[in-house]
């Protein structure tokens, strides 16, 4: 016995008895098995014939527009309010984020109340009265164009959306205020840059100090051959700023023979040889600690930028775009390296305002 279905098992049949007592199959209507079978009868709903119900639906859909208002209030309050360090228990979570959880579950309700608002609104006051269109070629003669157009205003009409101002009033609120959620999410992009990236804490006065001993640099600790990394005077590493700083203030501190030095303001703003310059590579900000005691080239590990220090610290190899800022310094009162000014041009990689 064959495990396939006769094409007969798929259409729609009664089954009969023939004059043998078989049974048989009994097309429903042998013409045209698959007939449309129609629209069933249309029910009204209970809002169709009782405006006190409808009113009881309009004043359901306006509580959650609202609802989704004061939702995006919450939570445009909770990213002003609650520290990002904050911590919540949660059953049964657990501990969590209170920022967060406060963001998520606004944010949810406000979405979750305009949808559910809209839903309502469509199931239980728009028309539902099922009209069915005949197919007609992609291009539309200009009276079925007609046809759409009242249709389109038949089902604005049936919307009530201009009789039921409670709703359309509500509904406009709570698409208008739901945005502020995505334009509140844009103060994580941090404040705006202004001039920060022009300038480090360097500044006439400032002492050189060594980052390894964490003291104060003199000319007689720096030897010829040597590579020293230094920090402005003051910052240290429990600051709550001291990356954000030392990113644009890191020195090299190399002393070169006098005599080597190719570039005549290189010479000017270096102190008995000892030359400072930036540690930050210009291609993409890269730390530079390789140091060549005969060429004076120092070579950034991440992408093989080569600067010469004899020669104002200009690329001559690799990707970096331009050479290394140089920071004047000369000797205190005291005999300790300091700076006698700010970086002349910003340190790191170019930036497209940077002209």
């Amino acid at each position: 016995m064959s495990s396939q279905q006769s094409p007969e098992e798929n259409l729609p049949a009664e089954r009969a008895t023939d004059d043998h007592g078989h049974g048989a199959v009994s097309v429903a209507n042998e013409k045209d098995p698959f007939a449309d079978p129609g629209l069933p009868p249309h029910e009204h709903r209970v809002q169709d014939i009782d405006e006190r119900a409808a009113k009881r639906s309009e004043r359901v859909v306006a509580f959650l527009f609202t609802l989704s208002m004061l939702a995006t209030v919450g939570f445009i309050a909770s990213y002003v309010a609650i520290p990002a360090d904050r911590g919540v228990y949660i059953f049964p979570i657990g501990h969590v984020s209170a920022l967060n959880f406060a963001l998520g579950m606004t944010l949810g309700v406000a979405l979750f109340a305009i949808g559910a608002g809209a839903v309502h609104w469509a199931r239980t006051l728009m028309s539902d009265v099922e009209i069915p269109a005949e197919r007609h070629p992609i291009e539309a003669p200009p009276e079925v164009k007609a046809q759409v157009l009242a249709d389109f205003k038949q089902g604005a009409k049936e919307s009530a959306l201009g009789r039921r101002k409670l709703i359309r009033n509500t509904m406009f609120g709570a698409l208008a205020l739901v945005p502020l959620s995505g334009v509140m999410l844009l103060r994580d992009l941090g404040p705006l840059p202004g001039t920060s990236l022009r300038h480090t804490m360097w500044r006439k006065g400032l002492q050189l100090v060594n980052m390894n001993t964490n003291e104060p640099l003199r000319p007689s600790d720096v030897v010829v051959g040597s590579l020293t990394f230094a920090k402005p005077e003051g910052l240290e590493e429990h600051d709550e700023e001291f990356q954000t700083e030392i990113a644009k203030a890191a020195l090299m501190i190399v002393r070169l023979q006098p005599d080597n030095i190719k570039d005549k303001r290189e010479l000017e703003w270096s102190h008995e040889g000892i030359v400072a310059y930036s540690k930050i590579c210009t291609h993409v900000g890269c730390p530079i600690s390789l140091y060549e005691q005969q060429t004076h080239h120092v070579l950034c590990p991440c992408h093989q930028s080569t600067f010469d220090l004899a020669d104002g610290a200009r690329v001559i190899f690799g990707p970096a775009g331009h050479a290394l800022p140089q920071l004047r310094i000369g000797v205190n009162a005291e005999g300790y390296l300091e700076a006698l000014g700010d970086f002349e041009e910003p340190v790191g990689p170019a930036f497209w305002e940077r002209g």
